[in-house]
């Protein structure tokens, strides 16, 4: 009596934990038994085994035949176990050489008639059985995904049958190719943009830095336009955060085609997102909009409509780049290292401060609207900018704005210095430590002497810091000055009706 062993993984977050499919067929009444904590997908795989090994034209052995998946106290999900359960028994069975399937690792969800259908956290696995040494056996269709991993063995097969035959030497299966990149996304360009320099400047400020954003205006002002042309003044992403990025959408299963993300992400969920949705969670502990916009932007409409735990559950992955969802049998964490770009009005019905429609119920209306907005959550925003509307006769005879290419072009230039001068890993100056501030004397004495005026928290104090940074790195200043800090003082401005 003999046991047949593959390797596959189960998903805790982005990483793939290893987890060793055992096989063992001994004497006794007849029976198919899976044990090692699976789900209900898991304990399902056996009538699909049976299924697609019958589609073959073979039958399991009249004998009991137990798969244990170890560890037995990590809980294993999803179906692609499939695969690896049935190469595990086919190589019980003898049917393919045991020492060839040692060399790979497995996954794959099987249809009834043996067809190898797609499953979520191929990029993930493939990497972590190239650092194990490891092949990877996966569906035909996320081949080119699987090939991301680099140096590694990658068999991609249409279906069972075509796995048997290559490891019996009568059929050879292609190496896959890279799937290739993503196609970016159309955006809109900044040009169509007319008036509103104001917002402009903000929106290109926070583009360089990576700083939150909340526009405030009322309705038809403008808001998700200029939150709309955002994604065009963005860099392309390194190769490290495209590598990362790619692992959080192919476990949530949103990596088209097994393509490559290159271009920062922008998702913008609508306001009646639960908690859940926006920080991760759910029955499987998926990952929520945070962190499906990691290393891009989150956008957030109509803000104060959000579920106040919603927002509130914000705050941690704003201040530390990650989420974690808790579980009773597990902690997982996400990467969440997002910009958040959020627009609101100012009062429930939009009009206040509006000289043309003041709002009637002013200024209760504002100030109970705001307040659905916490201090803390306030305070974690870098800029704030009013957006007035533009009225028509101007609209109509403005010339077009800058087009975004010209102001990308800076964006990136001070981007490539933030990059040089990080010392703590940021990539931005939203990351930058404190060391990397270095201030004249005059914006020092500026800043201390606003801090203390405003009433400036040591979090409000660092991030009008940070802001002023990028302010001095698109004028190519080696130190913040004066000027700087004036300027990054007056995006921290208070909300009408509001004091932080």
């Amino acid at each position: 009596m003999t046991i047949a062993r593959v390797q596959s993984f189960a998903f805790s977050g982005i990483d793939a934990m290893a987890v060793e499919v055992q096989v063992q067929i001994s004497s006794g009444l007849p029976a198919f038994l899976v044990v090692g904590l699976p789900d209900k997908a898991v304990g399902e795989a056996r009538e699909r085994v049976r299924a697609a090994l019958t589609a073959m034209g073979l039958s399991l052995p009249p004998r009991r035949v137990l798969i244990n998946l170890a560890p037995a106290d990590l809980l294993k999900e999803g179906s692609h176990f499939d695969l690896p359960i049935a190469l595990a028994v086919l190589a019980a069975m003898e049917v393919i050489p045991r020492e060839d399937i040692a060399e790979f690792a497995a996954l794959g969800e099987l249809s009834l008639d043996g067809t190898l259908n797609p499953v979520v956290g191929v990029l993930p696995a493939a990497i972590a059985a190239s650092a194990r040494g490891l092949g990877l056996i996966c569906p035909g269709s996320q081949g080119g995904e699987a090939a991301w991993a680099g140096q590694i063995a990658v068999l991609a097969a249409p279906d069972l049958l075509s796995l048997v035959n290559h490891f019996r030497g009568q059929q050879v299966l292609t190496p896959p190719e890279t799937a290739g990149i993503a196609h970016a996304p159309m955006t809109a360009d900044l040009a169509q943009v007319r008036g509103m320099e104001t917002a402009r400047r903000a929106l290109e400020i926070a583009a360089a830095g990576g700083h939150n954003l909340l526009l405030v205006g009322p309705p038809g002002s403008g808001k998700s336009m200029l939150a709309a042309r955002l994604p065009g003044l963005l860099p392309d992403l390194l190769p490290i955060e495209a590598l990362e990025v790619s692992m959080i959408h192919s476990v949530a299963g949103l990596l088209d085609g097994g393509r490559l993300v290159m271009r920062p992400p922008f998702r913008e969920p609508h306001h009646g997102a639960s908690q859940a949705a926006l920080s991760g969670g759910g029955q499987r502990a998926k990952p929520g909009e945070v962190s499906l916009a990691h290393r891009g932007v989150l956008f957030l409409d109509e803000l104060p409509e959000f579920p106040r735990q919603a927002l509130e559950a914000l705050r941690q992955p704003m201040e530390a780049g990650r989420t974690t969802v808790a579980r009773a049998a597990a902690h997982i964490t996400y990467p969440a290292r997002f910009q958040l770009i959020a627009a609101m009005n100012p009062c429930r019905c939009g009009y206040l401060g509006d000289g043309a429609r003041e709002c009637g119920r002013a200024p209760r209306c504002g100030e109970d609207y705001q307040g659905k907005i916490s201090g803390p959550l306030l305070d974690r925003i870098d800029l704030t900018v009013a957006v007035q509307p533009v009225p028509p006769s101007e609209l109509s005879r403005a010339p077009p704005g800058e087009a975004s290419a010209s102001v990308a072009a800076r964006v990136a230039a001070a981007r490539s210095l933030q990059r040089a001068r990080g010392k703590g890993g940021g990539t931005t100056n939203a990351e930058a430590e404190i060391d990397d501030l270095v201030l004249t004397a005059e914006a020092r004495e500026l800043a201390e002497r606003a801090a203390d005026k405003l009433r400036l928290s040591a979090r409000g104090f660092t991030r009008t810091l940070r802001v002023a940074r990028s302010i001095a790195d698109l004028a190519g200043a080696e130190r913040i000055g004066r000027g700087d800090i004036a300027e990054a003082l007056a995006f921290r401005h208070r909300m009408p009706g509001r004091t932080l």
